[in-house]
């Protein structure tokens, strides 16, 4: 038997899960909504969520705090005068195996040649640089001042082109000749191509020919390698700029001794000032403080300051804070260079996650060109809403009336399975034929399971007319009542709309003025600094809604943290006072009692312990036989919920 070539099977050695399950889009959608209820944009809302994550899974926030981490990490660990460190060594070895050497003759000439060693320049640059064309009398001092050279031009070169340090491990006369001309030719074409020659193409292809060992990444036109070669370069000039000038004079001095062929250093300076002017748009004046123990060398110094120009890049990156950011322009090849496999892991997941909720159907376009929940998002938070205070009305232990097609009344054709607590009548038809089905596929010999039990949904004998006021001063969202009020809204806005929808419910929001909104306005609306709470006008609304509706029965419910500070006049404008003048109260009042007259089944949701609104709230539960309902905010809308089915079943 042959194994499927489509599948392969090897051991998991760590690293983030390859069967963790996806983003539950359903889960995303409850946690942007409660940043739209507090106030946010869709748009702030789902970058919020792609900042925080989801489900214990890290966000962009941990993506960056690891970025951080990382650049903290590679800045106190390491130190970037390797390089100058290892010359300083070399030189006093070599300096002590000639002294010793020296030490072991009498004659006049070493005598005279102790004196040209105590007058070197006490800088190891200056030192370095006299001892070009001294005669070494010890073999071991002559070995170590070549390794200074042939150091000086290993990481010289391990600066600017990729594997050269360990090309260059054993160097010989005739190495040394190769990159000298190599060098030359680069500059030659780097001319060429800021002259814009006409044979561009064939300058390269040649260069290519004669040089191409030393180009491992096999750049495939002249631009690629310039941008290969000026990146580096950068790099190595960020590196300088990052010590100090003492340092940086030093290693300048250093430098004519790459090799021992003067050439070499003057060719890589001229290289790097071709390079920056062919791009001059790369970082070439920046530079970092590192305050580790761990010394580099140039080539590591400088891929040290290139790893951090790549942190850099993927913290912006990761911020998502400029103009038309997307989770595509993370660098995933950077951020596994510099994290590892599990944050790239971790930031497909979140790019899946927000192309899932796109794709979904949750997000649209406003005609401004603005992100705003779609109607299916807004049904699914209005859904989510009704279930939490399903939960919270289950939790009384009463029936779970807002699982109810209607309290009383005739059978809509439909019937789901039952649920505890249910009293509607079986829907015997149904029942007995999941329990032949059940029966019939191996699911036990018994006649009838709970299970196969389904109930006849029914609806409602008499339709309602329903007016939710809700108070928008600022006061419900200084005292968190902002978030609990929208949530409420929805789930009575949900309940009506999918399990009683003959009933006609109107949203009414007041502050200084009252307004009649949709579900996906009250979810959008801001909070706002605004003085007053115009019940007045609210009840003048609701009133409207109310006679529009003869047929149905009137339902008031009010939710505020505040007695009436607030009154319509005659031409439409809201006028505040505080304390409540005594023709705001009254206005209200009469408003109250208009409705009265209608039947009106009134209850007032009252939130906070303000003292005033207690007398107040008192005066119209006695003037109208409503009721007053207080519950905390997290109660509010299993309170409204089951005050309005309260209501509706009063006349079923």
């Amino acid at each position: 038997m042959t194994s499927d070539p489509a599948f392969r099977y090897q051991r998991w050695l760590g690293g983030p899960d390859p069967l963790a399950p996806p983003y539950d889009p359903r889960a995303a959608l409850d946690a942007i909504g409660d940043d739209v209820l507090a106030g946010a944009s869709p748009r702030q809302a789902l970058n919020e969520l792609l900042r925080r994550g989801l489900d214990d899974r890290p966000g962009l926030d941990e993506l960056s705090r690891r970025v951080y981490e990382r650049r903290r990490e590679l800045r106190q660990r390491y130190r970037l005068d390797g390089t100058l460190e290892r010359v300083r060594e070399l030189l006093a070895r070599a300096l002590d195996a000639e002294r010793s050497a020296l030490a072991a003759e009498s004659s006049d000439d070493a005598r005279f040649r102790e004196m040209q060693l105590d007058a070197l320049p006490p800088d190891p640059a200056g030192a370095v640089r006299e001892l070009a064309e001294y005669p070494w009398r010890s073999a071991e001092g002559a070995e170590a001042y070549r390794e200074i050279q042939d150091l000086l031009g290993r990481e010289l070169l391990d600066q600017r082109f990729a594997g050269m340090r360990d090309a260059m491990r054993q160097v010989t006369p005739a190495d040394v000749e190769r990159v000298r001309r190599m060098l030359a030719d680069l500059n030659d074409l780097l001319a060429a191509r800021a002259a814009n020659a006409p044979d561009l193409d064939r300058r390269f292809a040649e260069f290519m020919r004669r040089h191409g060992e030393f180009f491992p990444e096999q750049p495939r036109n002249v631009e690629e390698l310039i941008d290969a070669l000026a990146k580096r370069s950068a790099e190595a000039s960020r590196l300088m700029n990052s010590l100090t000038p003492d340092q940086q004079a030093e290693l300048a001095e250093l430098s004519q001794q790459a090799f021992g062929d003067p050439r070499i250093g003057s060719a890589l300076d001229e290289l790097d000032a071709r390079l920056r002017g062919l791009r001059p748009g790369f970082d070439w004046g920046g530079g970092e403080s590192f305050d580790g123990d761990q010394p580099l060398g140039l080539g590591d110094g400088a891929r040290a300051l290139g790893e951090l120009a790549e942190l850099d890049a993927l913290a912006e990156q990761l911020s998502q804070a400029y103009p038309g950011a997307r989770l595509e322009d993370i660098d995933l090849a950077a951020l596994e260079r510099t994290l590892g496999p599990r944050s790239v892991a971790d930031a497909r997941r979140l790019a899946e996650l927000d192309r899932a909720l796109r794709a979904d159907g949750l997000f649209e376009r406003a005609p401004d060109g603005s992100l705003r929940l779609s109607p299916r998002a807004l049904r699914r938070l209005g859904e989510t809403a009704l279930r939490d205070v399903t939960d919270r009305l289950s939790a009384r232990g009463g029936q779970r009336e807002t699982r109810r097609a209607g309290a009383a009344g005739e059978p809509t054709g439909s019937s789901r399975p039952w649920e505890f607590g249910d009293t509607e009548p079986w829907d015997i038809p149904r029942t007995v034929t999941n329990a032949v089905l059940r029966r019939a596929t191996g699911g036990g010999d018994a006649l009838l399971t709970l299970d196969d039990v389904e109930v006849a949904e029914t609806e409602a004998r008499s339709r309602a007319a329903v007016a939710l006021c809700v108070d928008t001063s600022w006061s419900m969202v200084a005292e968190g009542r902002w978030v609990p009020m929208k949530r409420t809204a929805l789930a009575l806005h949900h309940l009506v709309r999918t399990r009683f929808r003959t009933d006609a419910l109107e949203l009414i929001t007041f502050g200084r003025l009252a307004h009649t909104v949709t579900a996906d306005e009250l979810v959008g609306l801001d909070g706002a600094y605004e003085q007053g709470t115009n019940l007045h006008h609210a009840l003048l609304l609701a009133g409207r809604h109310l006679r529009r509706h003869p047929d149905a029965q009137p339902v008031l419910l009010v939710v505020t943290d505040g007695e009436p500070t607030a009154r319509l006049t005659p031409d439409g404008e809201g006028v505040f006072d505080y304390p409540p003048d005594p023709e705001t109260l009254r206005v209200t009042m009469a408003e109250l009692d208009h409705l009265a007259r209608l039947g009106a089944a009134l209850t007032v949701f009252m939130l906070g312990e303000d003292p005033r609104l207690h007398r107040f709230v008192d005066l119209v539960a006695r003037r109208t036989a409503g009721r007053v309902v207080t519950p905390d905010p997290d109660g509010l809308g299993a309170a409204v919920v089951s005050d309005y089915l309260r209501a509706r079943r009063r006349r079923g």
